[in-house]
């Protein structure tokens, strides 16, 4: 049975399934998956076929993509797990490319240290808004093939001022 980083039930999994294809149309696109949380760190998948590019491999978009949205995925989970709700956006990332992905691929994001946790859930909690930095590995049958590094901010839904004002992102609503 797939469980969260604390052995919970999978019901956060199921509804961060949902909040990806609520909310974030690319994750149809790129096929993208949640594999599972193991450890504290998503496991997310993408099949080569709607990510190759011009010369019959991975796509870099789609290969950034998916690492960023296992580091985002992973806050969500981390933070829902802890009981809060927030919105999580990416800061900054460094993206290392060092072979071409041919196909299909994984992203795992490393589980953040203890402290790491503990830091970004007591800034959420005080301050409404928390950072954390977090690495993907990105890989295919062949190993890996991708190292990324995301740093993320966390704002809490309890009225803390996000870069939207009031906490909350735009939403466009789905037809």
């Amino acid at each position: 049975m797939t469980t969260t980083a604390r052995g919970g039930p999978p019901d956060l999994l199921r509804a961060l399934r949902a909040k990806l294809r609520r909310d974030m149309p690319i994750t149809k696109a790129l096929g993208l998956r949640v594999v599972g949380n193991e450890g504290g760190g998503l496991v997310l998948s993408s099949p080569l076929e709607p990510n190759i590019n011009h010369k019959g491999t991975a796509f870099a978009g789609s290969l950034n993509a998916t690492a960023t949205l296992a580091g985002w995925g992973t806050i969500w989970l981390l933070l829902r797990e802890h009981g809060i709700r927030s919105h999580v956006v990416i800061q900054d990332s460094t993206v290392h490319y060092f072979r071409p992905v041919t196909g299909d691929f994984t992203a795992r994001c490393r589980t953040p240290s203890p402290g790491a946790v503990e830091r970004l859930v007591n800034a959420v909690r005080r301050r409404g808004r928390g950072r954390i930095g977090l690495d993907v590995l990105v890989a295919d049958a062949s190993g890996d093939a991708v190292r990324f590094h995301g740093r993320y901010v966390a704002f809490g839904d309890s009225g803390a001022a996000g870069p939207w004002g009031g906490g909350a992102a735009p939403h466009r609503q789905p037809a």
